[in-house]
């Protein structure tokens, strides 16, 4: 594996990321440090970093091959290449190209031109134009093969990727590969693990519509809301990407479920399903195709569509804390001592008050205690100083307080004041 490092931006989490996932497939890495005919490239900040995560240069006693290379002068291409070569022959990396094909899907795209293509890295045997082949739940007959220059090719032999044209549907990354006897047997394999797939993606029972906003009203049913979402995108890379970015935002308070993700433009279909599972529609470079537009409409279904897939994540990231409910935190603002009570026949009781802490505020929230224990709880009626009604009563000074519905108030009660704010809540 090929690990590629911007010598002007170092390691970044989404390296350390692949990092690990080389490690958790036991495959050996090789470094190329790009872009070092830039002004601020700093290829040893690379080297340093990725030492700290394991990947130690041969050069400082490891065993990690780095190369200095840039895509646009071709500095080190050579290089590069060679290490490739040097660590295959290392690892006794061979394969048998005298059997049928046997390969993996790179990337899967619906081209409108051109139908579904899929890019091909094929492992083993040959790979020939004209074959039948089955990739996960897709299959077809090769009626071509592109190279990488985008010139038409007949056979591909191991560690050979080719862009095939003729599958029936785009096939996801990650498939495999495989070249069967004839059509008739592959159209049954893919159609039963098609089968398979509407299985598991359809819900048990048909759930409620709903859309962002509905969501907010289900906080007092449910202690973990779930947003379902149906990803459709251009390129297979982009669906599976943006599939494991919006899982990863799934919380304690909010969880995301992708119902389906698949390549290509919105369809009646996807619609249907998402009335089906309660779910929303998410489209990266793709627009509904048809009639989904109107169907989507008519069926109250929501569809977000979107080209930058951080702008995906920020959306949904921020609708997901938008559906909690604010946290209400009580905001003390002052104390108060009564000093003296006075009945009047008309207002009932009023507390002659010295404000000993902060500041009293009319309209406040406020709790009587007598002897350190709470004897009352409510808002403050009135207030006022000398005659005068207050807006606030800072620290020092005298006022004349009524608490709503509290008569019993004796000298030495602590009026205590506070506010409650509304606080929203993160993910």
């Amino acid at each position: 594996m090929i690990l590629v490092v911007a010598a002007d931006d170092g390691v970044m989490p989404q390296t350390k990321e692949a990092v690990n996932h080389a490690r958790a497939a036991k495959v050996p890495l090789v470094v190329a440090i790009n872009k070092c005919d830039k002004p601020d490239a700093q290829p040893e900040r690379v080297r340093r970093e990725l030492s700290e995560v394991g990947l130690v240069p041969e050069e400082w006693g490891g065993d990690t091959l780095f190369t200095e290379v840039s895509a646009v002068t071709r500095q080190g291409i050579d290089e590069l290449l060679e290490q490739v070569v040097l660590q295959a022959e290392v690892l006794d990396l061979k394969a048998n190209p005298d059997k049928p094909a046997v390969g993996v899907v790179v990337e899967a795209q619906l081209d409108r031109g051109k139908g579904p293509v899929a890019t091909v890295l094929v492992t083993e045997g040959t790979l020939n134009r004209g074959d039948v082949i089955l990739a996960g739940a897709a299959y077809g007959k090769v009626r071509a093969m592109l190279d990488a220059k985008a010139n038409n090719v007949a056979v591909a032999g191991p560690a050979i990727p080719v862009s095939v044209i003729g599958l029936n549907d785009v096939p996801s990354a990650g498939d495999p590969v495989h070249v069967v006897t004839d059509m008739k047997k592959a159209q049954e394999i893919a159609e039963t693990r098609k089968s398979k797939e509407r299985r598991s993606l359809m819900p048990a029972g048909g759930a409620p519509r709903m859309s962002l906003e509905d969501l907010a009203k289900a906080m007092s049913e449910d202690e973990q809301l779930e947003l379902k979402v149906i990803v459709k995108a251009d390129v297979q890379g982009s669906v599976e990407a943006l599939t494991e970015a919006l899982q990863k935002l799934s919380t304690e308070k909010v969880k995301v479920s992708v119902v389906h993700a698949a390549v290509g433009a919105i369809t009646e279909g996807d619609v249907n399903l998402a009335v089906a599972a309660g779910a929303i529609i998410i489209g990266f470079n793709a627009r509904p195709a048809g009639k989904a537009s109107g169907l989507a409409q008519k069926e109250s279904i929501e569809i977000r569509q979107y080209n930058v897939i951080y702008n995906v994540v920020d959306d949904v990231k921020a609708a997901m804390e938008g559906l909690l409910a604010p946290k209400l935190v009580e905001k003390a603002l002052g104390k108060a001592e009564v000093r003296q009570v006075f009945r009047i026949s008309k207002a009932g009781t009023v507390a002659g008050c010295m404000v000993i802490e902060g500041l009293v505020r009319r309209n406040a929230l406020a709790r009587l205690t007598r002897e350190g224990n709470q004897v009352w709880e409510g808002k403050l009626e009135t207030l006022k100083r000398f005659k005068d009604d207050a807006r606030e009563v800072k620290e020092g000074f005298e006022c004349g307080i009524s608490l709503e519905g509290q008569n019993d108030v004796k000298q030495g009660d602590i009026i205590e004041v506070y506010e409650l704010e509304e606080v929203k809540q993160t993910l």
